[in-house]
């Protein structure tokens, strides 16, 4: 597999396409911070980490649907840095998302966090999706 996170963004979009209430995921600490902002800004009901045999591990996501309409509470993920064209951002110019309703999760010198987060601690990075 030569793009992980393009992996585990696609396994969200088709568990929320079959209306999945989990979906698991091979772990890396990459994933597990997204995971983590993902949870944090309430577009996942919960997470959990398993290890499995061979060391990697899975993550056991629980997705959030609206209980009225059915509706998935993440809407739209977009891959935005590949592994052919990296996408980078200054510190003073992290992109919002759909004006600030949506998050980008990137990737700084002092972790994983989003986009609101990077600009408050004054950091750029890689821009790893977008998320609404």
């Amino acid at each position: 597999m030569t793009d992980p996170m393009s992996d585990y963004l696609t396994r969200l979009r088709n568990a929320i396409k079959a209306n999945h209430r989990v979906v698991e995921i091979p772990a890396s600490n990459l994933k597990k911070e997204m995971t983590r902002v993902l949870y944090e800004k309430g577009y996942i009901l919960k997470y959990k980490f398993e290890p499995t045999a061979n060391n990697q591990g899975v993550i056991k996501i629980a997705l959030k649907y609206n209980a009225q309409t059915k509706q998935s509470a993440i809407t739209s993920l977009k891959r935005v840095s590949t592994p052919g064209l990296r996408k980078y951002s200054a510190a003073n110019a992290v992109p919002r998302v759909l004006n600030g309703l949506g998050i980008a999760i990137v990737t700084t010198s002092k972790g994983v966090m989003t986009d609101k987060e990077a600009r408050q601690h004054g950091v750029g990075g890689e821009i790893l999706c977008f998320v609404a």
